[in-house]
């Protein structure tokens, strides 16, 4: 069927060919119902078995769960005082505090982290990470047996045996939401320690700590956006708060020996710190240490003499640490040698692409599955397929068990993945050269893409600078990057970043995320100063009762040269429905409506292309030339995380690309934004943010008679679409005025294809093109593929058909009205003259357009 949709896309264009085109149309749409595999679902959630009370999974398995570095993590030191169990590299290992030396302890496919100690000494148990399963297993150091002793479908986390070593204790989501559980381990029963309440008021509970007599149990509690560290009674089911705060993520904990004192990790406005204080009177606390590393993963020693932890310096790679109860210098305990257990080889990959050598994402995986990882540099781990990731420049080497090892590669959207399986060779060199095939170059064709809305630092266990941005941009062929800086509640995050910027390979400046829950997020770009508030509203403790709009900040970016959108804004499929009225950001219409929106972020990770594009269509068909922007709102000092750019825009500037020209194309909508396929789209010889010059009729394009007398129907255009895409995809849409006028089949290879079709010209408005399909892996990340361009306008930027234009403000009139119930209700008795005349002005400009 693809064969034969290729031949009519040439026979289409062909004069006298309209009757022809028209019926393989018609055969386009019957077979797109019977060979279309792929069903739209919504945008990424969630890679592990989803716990209840989430909007958002990806907090939790960011914040919550294991991480995975090639240096010593997660430090348990031994009950003799010798040695300390570590993670490292995705295995357990057992450094001996005298020689340095560490040996592997654990050998699977799995990732294995948190070690603990049995309270002889015998015995560790730890979490095994397959990559969508967290079970709890137990090893026995001296016969080196495993015992799996929790396998439940459900994320489990954080074990610990109880002070008499007859349970483990743990936190589970296998009732629903993440509470303490224990498991008994003569008879591997289980049983939940902390009771369910209601769901809607029912927190995260993790890390236990059983303290002697088994009655008092220390954990973390995580309700909304307050954390704080809790000392729960099992017998009274009372729990008392040590010490509260907002967000803080990387919090952890370890108690002395004697449990008189409390080691702990917890935020400050630039980073983490390590901090101890009395159990008894919790109420003050003395620093050990900060720094930018972040001290992670606390861990008494035995004797309560040294507070391990884990930090990272500053190539992503962590070390171990300790630092004495009495404060003082820290001291670095570094690994001398690393037995594996099995012999090892080096691995050296060169990565190139038209002969040149090229930056890469990379996987790596050994014969059982295991990643391979580089002993520098930034890990992640990608939820969408479950794979670990990390860039190389073109160059790297690796040590690896030996064996065979499978390699993949990808550069972007613009190759399809290269995967190859080399043997390593014990005790030497093996070198695999890999040589990827090009899609399509963008640039060279005068496209470049961007990411306006990711996150440098966000309450991850990395701590990165703008510099470790240029690789990953490199390896995922981004041209443009906006990261924006972002608050925590109560701490404004990177503002001594603020002003840094890159002008060439690639162009990197800070933006800013102006979080206003209530009313919805937006995000500045471009604009020359910083915007405060940051925050206001409902919802939050300071500047709760603000009358303040989202224009204040939209106004504000346009004003300091810059530009101004919403971000994220439709999760779901139909924003137009009376359940999904309410999902709109609450100040969108009001704002978009009376032109103070100059972007809405159609393509992101964390929402829906498709329900968000049915809001842009809306706003368009206003007449208001909303322009379409992408960001992947990755989180980039995740371990957990997608790529930066793995939903993007692609631009078109005039002339040579620079900060200047990039956001002038943005503005104009000489764009498409996509999560994979790349597109140019002309109609009648214009492309996307221009305009088609009709005749006065309105009714055929400028030059018309030629076209006509090459069979092109009076009132009818030509258009042309090429799609370059390094996946498979299902079809090709156009849209006019918000309603598909033409499917036609897509690509079962990656590559170009060429479509082209005739559309009817209406009074006004635009039209685009989109393609979709399944999500096919590499170098996709989003739940689906989606692309879509801007629009080209008939007539002029910003007309429309009246017809249309009634029905979306009708729609957006019930979207409004929502709205503004819950813009009352959140304020409840504090008056907001400011935001209902605002929103008065957006109503008065609606009716008017539904009653034209």
């Amino acid at each position: 069927m693809t064969e034969l949709m290729a031949g009519c896309l040439i026979l289409c264009a062909k004069p006298g060919a309209l009757i022809l085109m028209k019926f393989f149309l018609s055969l386009a749409v019957l077979f797109s119902t019977v060979t279309f595999p792929f069903t739209a679902s919504a945008q990424w959630s969630n890679r592990y078995p989803a716990a209840e009370g989430f909007g958002h999974q990806v907090y939790l398995e960011g914040f919550e769960l294991p991480v995975l570095n090639s240096g010593p993590i997660d430090p348990a030191p031994s009950p003799d005082g010798n040695s300390v169990a570590f993670s490292a590299k995705g295995w357990l290992w057992l450094m001996d505090l005298k020689s340095g030396n560490a040996r592997r302890l654990t050998s699977s496919g799995g990732i294995d982290s948190r070690p603990e100690w049995s309270p002889n000494g015998k015995n560790l148990v730890f979490i095994r990470d397959n990559g969508s399963q967290l079970s709890i297993v137990s090893l026995n150091l001296k016969s080196g047996e495993e015992r799996l002793l929790v396998n439940v479908q459900a994320i489990n986390l954080d074990p610990a045996f109880s002070p008499d070593g007859a349970f483990v204790y743990y936190a589970s989501a296998e009732s629903g939401q993440i509470e303490l559980w224990r498991v008994a381990l003569d008879s591997l029963v289980r049983e939940q320690v902390t009771p369910s309440g209601p769901l809607l008021k029912r927190p995260l509970k993790r890390r236990p700590i059983v303290l002697s007599g088994g009655n008092l149990v220390l954990y973390l509690k995580k309700q909304d956006t307050a954390d704080s560290i809790e000392l729960y009674n099992t017998i009274t089911q009372a729990s008392t708060p040590l010490l509260k705060d907002r967000l803080a993520a990387q919090a952890d904990m370890t108690l002395s020996p004697d449990a008189k004192y409390l080691a702990y990790t917890w935020p400050f406005d630039g980073g983490y710190e390590l901090r101890v204080l009395s159990v008894a009177e919790p109420d003050t606390s003395v620093l050990l240490t900060q720094g930018l590393g972040q001290p992670l993963a606390p861990a008494f020693s035995r004797d309560g003499a040294w507070v391990y932890f884990s930090e990272n310096i500053d190539e992503e790679r962590s070390e171990l640490r300790r630092i004495s109860i009495n404060g003082g210098a820290v001291e670095t305990l570094r690994v001398n040698e690393w037995d594996w257990g099995t012999d090892t080889g080096t691995l050296v990959i060169t990565t190139n692409l038209s002969g040149q050598p090229a930056a890469v994402r990379m996987s790596v995986v050994d014969q059982a599955g295991h990643p391979v990882l580089p002993t520098f540099g930034a890990v992640h781990s990608e939820g969408q397929h479950g794979r670990i990731f990390f860039y190389s420049n073109g160059y790297i080497e690796l040590i690896a068990p030996a064996g065979p090892v499978t390699v993949s590669v990808v550069h972007g959207f613009e190759t399809p993945e290269l995967v190859e399986t080399v043997v390593v060779r014990a005790k030497a060199t093996t070198q695999v050269d890999l040589v990827l095939q090009q899609v399509w170059d963008a640039a060279d064709n005068g496209w470049y893409s961007a990411d306006n809305h990711f996150h440098l630092n966000y309450g991850g266990p990395y701590r990165l600078t703008p510099g470790d941005l240029v690789m990953p941009m490199q390896g995922e062929a981004l041209d443009v990057a906006f990261p924006l800086l972002a608050n925590l509640h109560n701490r404004f995050l990177e503002q001594d970043l603020w002003g840094w910027s890159l002008e060439s390979g690639p162009i990197i400046h800070f933006g800013q995320e102006v979080r206003a829950h209530f009313l919805g997020h937006v995000g500045l770009i471009g604009n020359d100063a910083l915007f405060w508030p940051w925050v206001w509203g409902p919802g939050y403790q300071v500047y709760a009762n603000d009358d303040r709009i989202n224009a204040e900040a939209l106004r504000f970016a346009r004003a300091s040269g810059g530009l101004g959108g919403y971000v994220h804004p439709v999760a779901g499929r139909d924003p137009f429905t009376t359940e999904t009225y309410g999902q709109v950001p609450i100040g969108f219409v009001a704002d978009a409506v009376l032109g103070e929106v100059d972007l809405i972020e159609v393509g992101c990770l964390w929402t829906d292309e498709i329900g968000t594009a049915a809001l842009w269509h809306t706003v368009l068909n206003l007449g208001i030339p909303l322009a379409a922007s992408a960001g992947s709102d990755v989180m980039m000092d995740y371990f957990r995380t997608m790529a930066v750019g793995a939903t993007r825009v692609y631009v078109k500037p005039e002339g040579e690309l620079n900060t200047a020209s990039y956001l002038k194309a943005l503005k104009e909508g000489r764009s498409f934004v996509s999560s994979g396929p790349m597109l140019e789209f002309e109609v009648d010889g214009m492309e996307p943010g221009e305009a088609i010059v009709l005749t006065p009729t309105g009714s055929e394009a400028a030059g018309s008679d030629s076209e006509t007398a090459a069979g092109v129907p009076d009132g009818w255009v030509t258009w042309g679409l090429n799609v370059h895409s390094a996946l498979p995809y299902d079809s090709v849409e156009i849209f006019v005025n918000g309603e598909v006028v033409e499917t036609q089949l897509g690509s079962h290879i990656a590559g170009s294809v060429n479509y082209t079709g005739l559309v009817e010209v209406p009074i006004g408005g635009w039209i685009t093109a989109r393609v979709l399909g399944p999500d096919g892996g590499w170098p996709s990340m989003d739940s689906y593929l989606y692309a879509e361009t801007s629009p080209v306008w008939f007539g002029q930027v910003g007309s429309t058909d009246p017809v249309a234009a009634r029905q979306a403000a009708a729609k957006l009139l019930r979207v409004l009205d929502v709205a503004e119930e819950k813009l009352i209700a959140g304020y409840g008795s504090t008056p907001i003259p400011n935001l209902l005349g605002h929103f008065q002005l957006a109503r008065i400009r609606l009716e008017e357009i539904a009653a034209e």
